[in-house]
């Protein structure tokens, strides 16, 4: 969506609000022993607190409040019995749905002791979101956030999974724009524009995909660890406003 009045803004800053408490309860209750499922459930307290809905359950029946996804697991993960484990690499995504707006963000967890391919990776995802930070402005072409995000992961020795992108956010889960770094797409970022930048990245050689048996959980290609970072942000003249931090 692109925002034009401050009643929508403040709406997409409630959902964002939703996004951010989801986030933090459920990386401080990540720990050995402790299930996807549990996690979950701790989700779907957080969106009764504000009366938030899971959007992936609205638009998709997705059967989670949100997606859990670990190690070699990239997104659409669900959430279930099984216990978390030291050294995984868990990946939360999170998108409620409140008010008529839809926020979306996601953070991956390290759980101790991880190992150093692990600890990279997940630090690499987040400088690549910075990298498209410090471009991403009203005016210039979509695809100058992926090249960032691709320049900074093949710096640091990593794949993005290009077959799984960023989006335009907000009045549903996707929404155009599509974002990626192909040259052809010149389309321009504006003012008010609302997208969900999130980078998709594994320590894997293979930059493809396939989804489980289960018709939901997209993993890598050939078994390499994942990691996924991302804020919904809006697009301003100066550096984008990150609505879900």
């Amino acid at each position: 969506m692109t925002i034009t009045t401050q009643a929508e803004l403040a709406g997409m800053q409630r959902a964002g609000q939703v996004v951010a408490e989801t986030l933090r309860t459920l990386q401080a209750a990540v720990r050995p022993g402790v299930t996807l499922a549990e996690l979950d459930a701790l989700a779907g307290a957080v969106f009764a607190r504000y009366g938030a809905q899971s959007a992936p359950r609205m638009t998709y029946g997705a059967p989670v409040n949100v997606f859990i996804s670990v190690n070699d697991d990239i997104v659409h993960g669900l959430p279930t019995t099984v216990p978390i484990r030291g050294g995984d690499v868990v990946s939360i995504d999170v998108t409620p749905y409140l008010d008529g707006f839809i926020a979306d963000a996601a953070v991956t967890v390290a759980v101790p002791p991880a190992s150093p391919v692990a600890l990279r990776l997940i630090d690499c995802a987040e400088a690549a979101f910075g990298a498209a930070m410090r471009v991403a402005r009203a005016g210039r072409p979509v695809n100058v956030i992926g090249q960032a995000v691709e320049t900074e992961v093949r710096r640091r020795g990593f794949q993005v999974l290009r077959e799984l992108t960023g989006h335009g956010v907000g009045r549903a889960i996707h929404e155009e724009p599509t974002v990626v770094a192909q040259p052809h797409n010149r389309q321009r970022l504006c003012e008010g524009l609302v997208i969900a930048v999130e980078p998709l990245i594994s320590a894997g050689r293979s930059p493809l995909t396939r989804t489980r048996p289960d018709g939901w959980t997209i993993r890598t290609r050939d078994g390499g660890l994942a990691a996924h970072f991302g804020h919904t942000v809006m697009m301003t003249a100066g550096r984008p406003l990150i609505l879900t931090a």
